[in-house]
């Protein structure tokens, strides 16, 4: 069987809820309208099977969509299983997916504040000066980054480590009292951060790799122009090593916490 990936079980994921949404039908019922072994919709909808053409045809149709949302799916399913999956930068769904189901999260980030930590108005002002976005859809994608930072406050939250490099922090976004905000929030958070010194030499833009109780792990990094998810082994031991590389250059989370507390006390962009 096809192992599954991110961008599977994404897709597995939409034709579930379009199951329930459209058709009000468990999954066992609609099997039977199918005529399907109910094991063959668990495995499809789980991502872990590859539907064939004639069953996307039919499970679609049995949701009600027409020939041209069928067509539009048939076209991103046809990439679901690959090792390497490109998507648009405006894209969130798969990412927000394998973010909230991974066990383990190890990240890596170089110009600008992770993701997970960033506070709202730290956020807006890397829109902002980003200028990849509209003006009006900030507030949406803001509100979005701040709700998948819920996975950090769950009771079963993902073991995380978060290298962060320290030239992150020496950029000011929006004003002083944004990164003051900024800072504290780190801090607070210096238990799951490690500080990369700024006299370190960035190598690479910053990626991210999950890693799941029952599938292959994923390595993500992203740009203006692109969303790339990896599951090639060879590049996944390629992430591996560049993790251990950097933990043996980062400081540890106590120090990480006395050097971020330090940034609390002088002048913003001193460093």
């Amino acid at each position: 069987m096809t192992a599954s990936t991110a961008y599977s079980r994404d897709l597995g994921d939409e034709l579930r809820r379009l199951r329930e949404t459209c058709t009000g039908l468990s999954g066992n019922k609609l099997a039977v309208k199918l005529g399907w072994d109910p094991s063959k919709i668990s495995t499809i909808e789980h991502g872990k099977a590859r539907a064939s053409e004639v069953d996307l045809i039919q499970y679609l149709s049995m949701c009600g969509k027409d020939i041209d949302y069928i067509n539009d799916f048939k076209r991103r399913y046809q990439y679901a299983f690959d090792e390497y999956v490109v998507q648009l930068s405006g894209n969130l769904r798969t990412v927000g997916m394998a973010e909230a189901t991974a066990r383990a999260i190890t990240g890596y980030d170089t110009m600008i504040v992770t993701g997970l930590f960033q506070v709202p108005e730290y956020a807006t002002a890397v829109y902002q000066a980003h200028g990849s976005v509209s003006q009006e859809r900030i507030p949406e994608l803001v509100r979005c980054r701040t709700d998948r930072q819920s996975i950090l406050r769950r009771h079963d939250r993902p073991d995380c480590v978060f290298f962060l490099h320290e030239l992150a922090l020496q950029q000011t976004l929006g004003s002083p009292e944004i990164m003051q905000a900024q800072y504290r929030r780190l801090h607070a958070k210096a238990h799951l951060i490690r500080l990369v010194p700024a006299d370190v030499p960035v190598l690479s833009p910053g990626f991210m790799m999950w890693e799941y109780e029952k599938a292959n792990p994923v390595a993500y990094s992203e740009s203006e122009f692109a969303r790339v998810f990896v599951q090639d082994l060879g590049a996944i031991a390629q992430a591996r090593q560049h993790f251990k590389q950097l933990a043996k250059v980062a400081l540890d989370h106590e120090r990480t916490r006395h050097r971020l507390a330090q940034y609390l006390t002088q002048p913003v962009g001193t460093g």
